[in-house]
């Protein structure tokens, strides 16, 4: 947007018309009158910011309103059709994927297996794309930017990877770039538990919370650490990868890596699954496999010890498919194994966010980066 002299005519209808704009993102389908008692605008006024609005092909006519006396009013609402983005979750053997819009309407996911299949940044996110779109039965050429949640140490600057090895034919730096230049979107690399704590955060099992930490058990696992509301990845991206740490199990397993301890392979060891079985579905017994989920959550009590000596958190979350599979049942067990007399006893929850928290947490950050590149079209009148 070129810069408008605050106070003058031109300012005051941009800033009124993002305004307003705003308002039918968050309340929806408007009339000039409910417009108007919203923004504090004369009904004049209102009409002339939804005269501007549809000019610049923001809004479109979305049906009538009765009154209560006379005839029914047109309401506008928010063209969900001008940008779009596509949210991406990276996983070990496949690929989730869903459609995202300004009005954050929720779309089917694609799921798409990539087991054998030729892999690159570019042609990963490229079939991404075309599944979504087809999921959602959008145009992919409304597509403007994707967010990829990856099971990864993400750089500061955003395009360099480490600490993975579910990526096959991704390079360890460049692959945003790559993405960008090959297929024309703006792209977001993010580490997959930083998004379902963001999750967590929004709608999620920590919204009260000053402080959390979730800690996420799938295949492999990690922590994702948000302090006052903001997500701590330190200074190259690697906060949180807990998966390295070596730990001293009070069992046989002295100096274990805590992935050896509670990874996909370890926990269907406890569990007692089949050489054959596949992880996480192969999890349905847990709940009542009392020996095992006092086993599982000694190792996720030891495993978060550390992160509680050093952050001291107000809450802990468990997520990932273990933590879900293991229920309230195993969170009260590992909240037991943290009792201390030392400190004040923590706060422990279950996650509820579910197995889409990572691309709920890419919705989220799509939606705030779409509402912001459709603010931008409105012209400085």
């Amino acid at each position: 947007m070129s810069q408008i002299d605050p106070g003058t005519t031109s300012w005051l209808r941009t800033r009124n018309d993002r305004e307003a704009f705003r308002l039918f993102l968050e309340h929806g389908a408007l009339t000039r009158t409910m417009l108007g008692e919203l923004s504090g605008m004369s009904k004049p006024t209102a009409t002339q910011m939804i005269a501007r609005l549809e000019r610049a092909d923001l809004i479109e006519p979305a049906g009538e309103v009765a009154g209560s006396r006379g005839p029914s009013a047109v309401s506008w609402g928010v063209r969900a059709d001008r940008v779009t983005g596509v949210a991406v979750n990276m996983l070990e053997d496949r690929i989730q994927a869903a459609l995202v819009g300004a009005l954050d309407t929720v779309h089917p996911i694609a799921d798409l297996p990539v087991r054998g299949e030729v892999r690159s940044p570019e042609l990963d996110i490229d079939r991404a794309i075309d599944a979504a779109c087809a999921a959602a039965g959008a145009d992919r050429g409304t597509v403007d930017a994707v967010t990829v949640g990856v099971q990864a140490a993400v750089s500061g600057d955003g395009d360099a990877l480490s600490l993975t090895d579910t990526l096959p034919g991704w390079p360890a730096v460049g692959a945003r770039g790559r993405i960008e230049s090959g297929l024309g979107v703006r792209v977001i690399l993010e580490n997959d538990v930083n998004l379902a704590t963001m999750a967590e955060r929004a709608f999620g099992a920590a919204q009260d919370a000053a402080s959390f930490a979730l800690l996420w058990v799938g295949v492999g696992l990690g922590v994702g650490i948000d302090l006052d509301g903001r997500i701590h990845r330190g200074a190259h991206g690697g906060a949180g990868e807990i998966g390295y740490l070596t730990v001293a199990s009070p069992r046989d397993r002295v100096g274990a890596v805590t992935t050896e301890l509670l990874g996909a392979d370890g926990v269907l060891r406890l569990v007692g699954a089949p050489a054959a079985a596949r992880y996480p579905e192969a999890l349905a017994p847990l709940p009542h496999r009392e020996e095992a989920l006092h086993e599982i959550a000694l190792r996720l009590a030891m495993t978060i010890e550390p992160v509680l000596a050093v952050l001291d958190p107000q809450l802990v979350v468990l997520g990932g498919p273990t933590c879900l599979a293991g229920g309230e049942r195993l969170a009260g067990l590992v909240a037991d194994a943290l009792r201390s007399g030392d400190r004040p006893d923590p706060d422990v929850r279950l996650s509820v966010t579910g197995d889409i928290a990572v691309l709920a947490g890419a919705r989220r950050l799509l939606v705030e980066q779409i509402r912001a590149r459709l603010e931008d079209r409105i012209p400085t009148w």
